[in-house]
This record gives C-alpha cells, structure tokens and sequence, in this order.
C-alpha cells in the first residue's frame, strides 16, 4: 500500500445498502484518525442495475479515490465482473457466492445467510460492513459497536447478520490489512453539505430549489436542518419559480440562493436575466451533470462551463466560480453571498457531481467567514437605479416610505419604465461599469490558486483540481498546478504570468471549453489539452500515467 493509501470497494444493487456501507466504512477510517475521500457511483434508479462506492483512507490528505480497490466486496454477480479487475495486486476480491458460484477469491453466502431474516435485501450492505472489520482487524465487539451505532432500525436483525458474515470470513482475512492511525479526527462531510453550511455562514435567510441531481440532496439537507441552521427551504412547482421567487425574495431584503442542474437551469435562464435587469443579487447554483438533455443524470461532467459563462441574454455581468475541493466550496459560497450582495448582480456557484456528492474530511474554521454587511441606502433622496461610479445603486426593502421599484422594464433611476435613447444608453453603462468594479474588487482577493513552482504547468479548474493534484502524488510528478477560481471575471491579472511557459489543461469535457476560455481571454495556449467525458471522474494512477505521456 504505497504511501499508506488504503482503498475499500462495495458493489450491489440499489436498495442493498451500498452508499451506507460505504458511509459506514469512512466512520471506520476516520475514527482512526485517518483521512477520507468517497465516491459514490449510481445509476438513476431506485432498486436494481449496478451501484458501487469507492472509499479511499490515507493518513495524509487524500483528494481523490483510488479504483484500483485493496478489498473489494461484490454483492452480485454484476459488481464482481465489473470490479474483479479493479482488485489491487495484493488486494482480495470477496464475493456472492449465491450469485457467483464460480468466483475467483473469497466466496461468502451473503444472500443464503440475509434470507433468514426480514428485509434481507437491506441486509447485504451490513454483511459488506463486516468483511471490512474483519479484514482491518477490528474484534468482534467493535463490530457489534459499530453496527449498534450506525443500524438503529431491525438493531437484532443486522447484529446477527454482521456476527454470522464476520464468523465466515474472520480465519480468512483477519487483520489482512492493518491500517496506521492518523493524528487527529476531521469530521467528513459531502460536498453539497459544505455548500449549505458556507451559504449559512455567509447569511443565507432562504434556498429555494427543485430537486434533479446532484444539486438534490443540497435541498433534502437544508430542509432537513432549517432550524437548526436558520434557513428556510423552498421547493416551488417548477424551476422557473424556483427563481423567480428568490429574485422576490431579494427585493424584500433576504439573502437568497437558488440551485439546480442542467435543463432545470435552463428554465431559470430568463429570470437570471431579470436579475441582471433588476440588479437582484440572487446567487445560483449549478451542479453540472453529464451531457446534454437529461444527459447522464447521475454523471459528472464540466460541460456546462460555457452555459454558465454566458448565461441569460442580453448584457450584464456577472460573477462566475467553481471550488476545488470541500474546504473551498464552503468558503466561496460565503464570500459569493457577499460578492452578489455588494455589487447587487447575479452569480453563479459552479459544481459538478464530483464534487457535490463526493465525501471527504474536512477542516473548516469558521471564524475565517467574515459576517455580512448590510448594504443598505445611507443618504440623500432615495433612487433604486442611482447612477454611480461603480455602477452599484442604494438599496431600500419594504415597507418604507420611499418609492421601490424594481423593473424588468428599461428604466430610469427611479426604476419607471423608459424609452429614451439617452436613458438607455446610461442604464447600460451603469450596469455594465460593475465589471470593471468587480475585477479591482477581486484584485485584492485570492482568485487563483498555484500548487507547486517547479515543471509544467497544468492548468485546471472545479473538482478537476483534486484528480490533478491526487495524480500528481500517485504518479511522484512534478508539476505546477494552477486553478482559477473565479471564471467570470477571468483573472487575466494572475494568470499572465504563466504565458510561454510549457502548458497543460486537463478538464472534463469533450469540447475543451476550459482550454478556449484561457486561449482567447488570458492568451494562454495549451500545447496538450487532457480531456474526460465519460460520466466519470479522473483516475488518479490513469491520469498521472496520461500526464507523463505528454510531458
């Protein structure tokens, strides 16, 4: 187990608990102080076809999953001719011998042993639980701890199960793999859950969405946690009143954001233009999936990268970025909560599935969100569409004396309707003079992050960025790895630096819009462009075998 990484693999159908079994191995790793990162990889479906989960544990940062697995756990006989091959050189395959008769490895009755008990299907994922604590060692009382914790409903049934699978497989297996404990405890969260937690501590009041992957469980959590964080949740009819109704909520002073994924998304497009009219600072996110359409649902993909660049139609700007990894998703969904707020102009959070539903451990401080200032009318004769400067007008929210307007329309300052030539022109460069203010703005903040100083530099953005970086490890490379974060306004500023040095791009989309966008805007060109868009993310071994190829 090369630089202590140790990686657990469990297939089966959906509704055989293959995610919780997974979840349940992460508890397992990180209670030993040890670091996670787990993908879970799942066909749209309720019941059947082929789910599995890939846990990954190391006792250092570890930002991808590893799919050459040291145990594999194969719940059916689909899970073991797709993962037979994904067994690590020393690794052990453990299969349905119900199933697959005829399996290389180790064979255990997990059906035959499940069908003495009620719900037996939901059993088999409790049974892939404890080859895991037989294989790292852990006695039989942890298990029966463990099982306690984790399965609270039919508490007899899963003990019993989890005793009998361990006492098959214990002689076999036993302690194959001892796993070193780390130094401290990190709690582990999904990427969409770092989303909702840095949108709280950025003051967030409301989040208004309809489920479609992988924004939904984005929505399930806040719901779920409404009081306790102090957010209201809204799941309108549709996705056009999803936006709708935040832009509402913004005119009367809440602090918003509104979330969706692809054709969802393509119904907010005309309110994201009435944002950009009304000046609303309404911030969306988009969790990109796989292709176009209906795409691949349960896919991650970087496709929509354009889509959100030039969303809406007609001209005004706005801000666009996309995190690296969980730590930074918090953070930067605080700090755009701010950004949309000063400079009262749409944004746009910028995911993929790999990062919105990917787990791993996390150290969030959160002292370093700073809490939001109210940015609010202060002085003189109140006008909604002030023309200033910086573009950014006073704010007033009823109910109030004052007149508020806010207009789809052309308007004036006041916000009343107009067909003036003269206005017109004015209330474009009004809007538009934001774009400037914001990149001073950003100027003064980190935009861009660098890895390394030494090599080729890869440039890459998203949740690319810990395939890149976990591959860079894997494959003992040096390289320096550059990620924007914010793609809208581009950090030209930053980013000149690196023109006429050896370029790379890696990113997850068969077009290369990610290699475009640094070509035409910050006169950077790629002499080698490495792209995925197959639905799933990079391999970290696969990846660092591609980048020595075009190095």
């Amino acid at each position: 187990m090369k630089d202590d990484v140790f990686t657990f693999l469990v297939g089966g159908k959906a509704g055989e608990g293959v995610k919780k079994a997974a979840n349940v191995a992460a508890q397992v790793f990180t209670g030993r102080g040890r670091h996670i990162f787990q993908m879970d990889d799942y066909q749209s479906l309720i019941k059947g076809g082929h789910n599995f989960s890939v846990v990954s544990t190391a006792t250092r940062k570890i930002l991808s999953h590893y799919l050459e697995a040291d145990l594999v756990v194969a719940l059916d006989r689909q899970s073991y001719d797709l993962h037979l091959s994904h067994r690590s050189g020393d690794g052990v395959i453990v299969f349905n011998l119900d199933t697959t008769p005829e399996g290389q490895g180790l064979g255990v009755p997990f059906t035959r042993e499940a069908k003495k008990y009620k719900n037996h299907e939901l059993l088999l994922g409790v049974g892939a639980v404890a080859v895991l604590a037989a294989a790292v060692g852990m006695s039989r009382e942890e298990l029966q701890k463990l099982i306690t914790a984790e399965y609270p409903r039919e508490t007899e049934s899963n003990l019993a199960y989890a005793a009998a699978i361990y006492e098959i497989v214990e002689s076999k297996i036993s302690g194959r793999f001892p796993l070193r404990k780390g130094e401290r405890k990190n709690p582990i969260l999904y990427g969409n859950e770092a989303v909702a937690l840095g949108a709280m501590a950025g003051g967030l009041d409301l989040y208004f969405a309809y489920p479609m992957t992988p924004v939904s469980n984005l929505l399930h959590y806040l719901a779920g946690r409404g009081r306790e964080l102090g957010v209201i949740t809204v799941h309108p009819e549709n996705e056009i009143g999803v936006a709708n109704m935040a832009i509402g909520a913004a005119f009367a002073g809440a602090r918003v954001m509104a979330g969706s994924s692809g054709g969802g998304f393509a119904l907010m497009e005309e309110a994201f233009s009435l944002a950009g009219m009304t000046e609303a600072p309404v911030l969306f996110n988009l969790g990109s999936r796989s292709g176009p359409s209906t795409g691949v649902p349960t896919g991650t993909e970087q496709g929509d990268l354009n889509f959100a660049l030039y969303q809406g139609h007609g001209e005004f700007p706005r801000l666009v970025a996309s995190p690296a990894d969980l730590e930074e998703a918090f953070y930067l969904t605080a700090e755009l909560l701010d950004l949309v707020w000063r400079f009262q102009t749409p944004g746009i959070l910028l995911t993929e599935k790999h990062l919105s539903e990917s787990a791993m451990t996390v150290e969030l401080n959160l002292e370093a969100v700073k809490e939001p200032e109210p940015l609010l009318h202060r002085e003189g004769p109140y006008r909604r569409y002030l023309d200033t400067p910086g573009g950014v007008s006073p704010l007033l929210f009823p109910p109030s004396p004052e007149l508020i307007k806010w207009s789809s329309y052309e308007h004036d300052e006041l916000g009343i309707v107009t067909e003036e030539a003269e206005i017109i022109a004015r209330m474009h460069e009004k809007r538009n003079r934001k774009g400037p203010a914001i990149a001073d703005y950003l100027r003064g903040r980190k935009t861009v992050n660098a890895y390394g100083s030494a090599g080729p530099v890869i440039f890459t953005y998203g949740s690319t960025t810990m395939s890149v970086l976990e591959s860079l490890s894997a494959g003992e490379i040096e390289a320096t790895v550059v990620q924007p974060v914010y793609l809208e306004p581009l950090p030209v500023w930053e980013l000149e630096r690196y023109r006429g040095r050896p370029a790379i791009v890696v990113e997850q989309s068969c077009g290369g819009r990610f290699a475009s966008l640094l070509r035409e805007k910050a006169g950077i060109e790629a002499r080698a462009v490495i792209k995925k868009y197959d639905g799933r993310p990079f391999h970290p071994r696969e990846l660092a075998a591609r980048i020595k190829e075009v190095m």
